[in-house]
């Protein structure tokens, strides 16, 4: 049997992997389960979106390690007060072009207060950050299923 080839497709296959894998930027520290919406569109352009996650703190294996709610910028915990300062460390570390595009993007938790959201919109406002997109999925339709007697 004649293995001169293998190489030649082995190699064809882990470059069409590294092309096709997407890297997260960042890991979520908080559990977070987006809420279902039925009107949504889909964002496209990544440059310019800062990401804030808001849930329950998990520990590295994905278990809830507290009840409280916490709101993760980037790799670290913030606090409502905070997110100001973070905003414009986000704001300077990206292009022109990008600064006028910036869009943030609050993945919260469907179970998340309205009131900590509030807060958080309100800081962004102060920020002037005024682009927010809030993630959500696709609500699925129950169809009710009849059955034969």
């Amino acid at each position: 049997m004649n293995l001169a080839s293998l190489p030649d497709l082995i190699f064809t296959v882990l470059f069409f992997f590294m092309i096709v894998t997407h890297m997260r930027d960042v890991d979520p520290k908080v559990q977070y389960e987006v809420p279902q919406g039925t009107e949504l569109t889909k964002e496209v352009s990544k440059n310019g979106q800062v990401y804030i996650f808001i849930g329950k703190p998990v520990d590295a294996q994905g278990r809830v390690i507290s009840d409280e709610t916490r709101i993760q910028m980037g790799d670290r915990y913030v606090t409502v007060a905070e997110i100001g300062n973070e905003i414009v460390k986000e704001r300077n570390r990206m292009s022109e072009d990008d600064r006028q595009r910036l869009t943030v993007s609050i993945r919260a938790d469907r179970d998340t207060e309205m009131g900590i959201i509030n807060d958080v919109k309100q800081e962004l406002r102060k920020a002037g950050a005024l682009n927010i997109n809030y993630s959500a999925e696709k609500k699925v339709k129950k169809e009710s299923v009849k059955q034969k007697i």
